[in-house]
């Protein structure tokens, strides 16, 4: 928007940009408090070439080898950056396995090239905008009718290799017998694409296009909660902030939680969805969440640690359909210190633990979350060979409750809308109000999805769609 000449302005909740992306910096250890993986790194790059710029004019990257590890009931596996050794170590879990991982990715990839580069871009007002030829002859190679757990069964016999498989979308957004089987996308840029890291953190994204933004001469307004939008004949024409300070506007982008500004901030007649309509959407997880800081250096770990130790389908059906804190959750641990000891005093070492939990969950207490910590303290103990609980210096926990305190979070979700069939495109909520001609909608509840590419996406579909409707300026 700034880029076509419009004069714009960012309203801030918190002190800082990111959102959901924020860092936390406390005892000289600095953590990421929401996204910590860095997958499509060509969409990264795409949105900085949108500007003329590169990634590498605001920060490094670099491709972690292993990609991560998985922690089992007994033993783990390293999942190697390179491809070859990878199919390795498929051929060693199930015979023959290697060979078929070249046909799933073979049919990945044509996936990812036409929802990346294709289908993602679409602002999902009608059906109209996917008939073109190229994506109605390949609509059966899109698989987008057949769930994952089925695609990936076809290929992968051993419960392991579709554990591995199933990960991305049970841990970002919904069962994987839900889940179009199109979102095998996520394993090509998984496997393919490779995980990175960008050096002193996640947030090092988030500065790049804060400083970018502000080169083109957009301004941000911090410790700013929008408390209302005010229509006049079906028109956005100001947003209010703290109930008092007003800011007048030609068009309104939201940006927050989908639900809360059409709930919370939009008079009950102009809003597009009901309550109804938002107790009836399929929610991705929540996240209970700890930030630890040890005073010793941990050894032998990867960057990225999954614990798949506890029974996967028990605690997917724990997310999603009994919506119950978990009894025995699977987990995740970054050790952002073993890549990068800026993130960490000298000698310390810097981690983050999330278990992935139902949204809307309540009870969310102090006493339940120390009881979690323990229980995956104890199994991160047990797994790795190394204490940790007698050496922490630093702990701070986030969950439900505070996404929906700090984010106006829908039922405290951490990653929006699950990603099944009838929430994909057309079926999300639109990136445009029905009722009101000049606002629009980003994010992760929003067309085309959770995560942190997804949404850079909706980002520049939406600034695409108000250029198209008020031009340039």
């Amino acid at each position: 928007m700034a880029k076509a000449g419009w004069d714009v302005t960012v309203l801030e909740k918190h002190d800082m940009p990111g959102g959901r992306a924020r860092k936390l910096v406390a005892k000289g250890f600095t953590f990421d408090m929401g996204p910590s993986w860095y997958w499509m790194p060509d969409v990264f790059e795409r949105y900085f070439n949108c500007f003329g710029k590169k990634v590498s004019d605001y920060y490094d990257i670099t491709r972690l080898d292993p990609s991560y590890r998985v922690y089992w009931h007994e033993g783990f596996t390293n999942i190697p950056a390179d491809y070859n050794e990878l199919k390795k170590t498929f051929d060693q879990i199930e015979k023959g396995s290697g060979e078929k991982l070249d046909s799933f990715l073979h049919e990945a990839a044509y996936k990812y090239d036409v929802g990346i580069n294709k289908l993602v871009h679409k602002p999902g007002q009608s059906f109209t905008e996917f008939l073109s030829w190229d994506l109605a002859k390949g609509v059966f190679k899109l698989d987008v009718f057949t769930s994952m757990k089925k695609h990936i069964s076809k290929f992968f016999k051993n419960s392991k290799l579709q554990q591995l498989m199933e990960f991305p979308v049970l841990f970002l957004g919904a069962l994987p017998q839900d889940t179009p089987a199109l979102y095998s996308l996520m394993n090509y840029a998984d496997i393919k694409l490779g995980t990175w890291y960008p050096k002193k953190g996640m947030y090092e994204v988030v500065d790049g296009m804060y400083r970018l933004a502000t080169e083109l001469g957009v301004k941000f307004i911090f410790n700013s909660n929008v408390t209302s939008v005010n229509i006049e004949n079906n028109k956005a024409t100001a947003v209010f902030v703290n109930e008092s300070v007003k800011y007048d506007a030609d068009v309104v982008i939201g940006s927050a939680d989908y639900h809360h500004v059409e709930s919370n901030l939009l008079p009950e007649n102009c809003r597009t969805y009901s309550d109804a309509y938002w107790e009836k959407r399929v929610m991705a997880p929540s996240c209970l969440l700890y930030y630890i800081g040890l005073n010793k250096r941990l050894e032998g770990l990867t960057h990225h640690c999954l614990f798949f130790d506890t029974d996967f389908n028990v605690h997917g059906n724990e997310i999603y359909k009994t919506k119950t804190w978990p009894k025995d959750p699977l987990f995740y641990v970054s050790v952002s210190s073993i890549t990068d000891p800026t993130v960490a005093p000298e000698g310390c070492e810097n981690l983050v633990l999330l278990v992935p939990v139902a949204s809307g969950l309540e009870a969310d207490t102090e006493e339940l979350r120390d009881k979690y910590l323990d229980k995956i303290l104890t199994r991160f103990e047990q797994k790795t060979g190394q204490s940790v609980k007698n050496s922490i210096i630093y702990k701070k926990s986030y969950s439900v409750s505070n996404f929906t305190e700090d984010y106006n979070s829908f039922k405290g979700n951490a990653y929006g809308l699950a990603n099944t069939l009838m929430q994909t495109a057309i079926f999300r909520p639109s990136c445009r109000s029905i009722k009101i001609k000049n606002l629009f909608y980003t994010g992760q509840l929003t067309v085309p999805g959770p995560g942190v590419p997804p949404s850079l996406i909706s980002g520049e579909v939406v600034a695409g769609e108000v250029l198209k409707d008020f031009g340039y300026a």
